[in-house]
């Protein structure tokens, strides 16, 4: 090592201590924690775990919750990218704050307001009660996972127009121009020209929701309380006052953990390869 790099070093450790002691403090300390809590019981807990059916139902539904929510978000966070990339620069900054706004709600808020908008005397339900729609029904809907998987999206779809927003706004057009005028179709085009160039970010912005949502948990908790089976409520009752079985409580923390980052890999993964083969191109 040269005396330059000698130099460096404490410098950089300098520089990197405050990140060390926030990585140390709110996720290695936590994270023993729970692995001191699991091996309580001599790690019995997770065996338990996989032998429980309503651990194996909250997780079919948290993954079904999951793919739900991405697939909605991205859905519907596309078609408004393109839009936003078409407007002038003082327009697209208002709608950008419009939009932005549901980050900066806690998940409760978020879930007392789709209450009170869309619960039995909520003021939608109200109002489509006007035209015959059963209230009754609009709750019923709410309160259910489907009424949860569109709560997710009210806060997700603007994270996914802030992932889209730069490729599209970068996206050279003329591209479409030239397919539609050698003969292909407009949908040709945007499958054949548009899609390949968007799908890796595509992903990325897939699995990023997906693991807000799968281990999202005071949207939930406020919305549907214990009547959808989710792997974060499940968590709760486990140590909640009505139970106090922390081993298990432990085990279901890891599975949310080792899940939520499986998604985060495979969509770092998808990037990253996509980073190297455009630099293998050029």
């Amino acid at each position: 090592m040269s005396a330059s790099q000698n130099r460096k070093l404490p410098l950089f450790l300098l520089l990197a201590a405050p990140g060390f002691i926030t990585l140390a403090m709110f996720f290695v300390l936590p994270l023993g924690s729970v692995l001191g809590s699991l091996v309580q019981d001599g790690g019995q807990a997770l065996l338990r775990l996989w032998q429980d059916p309503l651990f194996l139902r909250g997780l079919q539904g948290s993954v079904m919750l999951a793919i739900t929510a991405g697939a909605l978000s991205v859905i519907v966070g596309l078609p408004v990218a393109f839009k936003l990339a078409r407007m002038k620069e003082s327009a697209r900054l208002l709608v950008m704050f419009c939009i932005s706004l549901p980050l900066t709600f806690s998940g409760l808020i978020v879930a007392y307001g789709f209450i009170l908008c869309f619960g039995r005397s909520g003021f939608i339900t109200l109002l489509l009660a006007e035209v015959g729609v059963s209230p009754e029904w609009v709750a019923g809907l709410v309160y259910s996972p489907v009424g949860l998987a569109l709560a997710y999206c009210y806060y997700l779809i603007p994270r996914v127009v802030l992932l889209l927003l730069p490729v599209v706004s970068n996206f050279d057009t003329r591209l479409l121009t030239a397919a539609t005028s050698l003969g292909a179709s407009r949908f040709a085009a945007l499958r054949d020209v548009l899609l390949p160039e968007m799908m890796p970010t595509l992903k990325v912005a897939f699995f990023l929701v997906a693991a807000v949502a799968f281990g999202a948990y005071g949207t939930a908790l406020a919305l549907v309380g214990s009547q959808v089976n989710i792997l974060p409520l499940l968590l709760y009752s486990r140590i909640s006052d009505t139970g106090s079985d922390f081993p298990q409580a432990a085990a279901i923390s890891l599975v949310l953990l080792g899940v939520c980052s499986l998604m985060m890999s495979v969509a770092e993964m998808s990037a990253l390869r996509h980073e190297h083969r455009k630099h293998a191109e050029n």
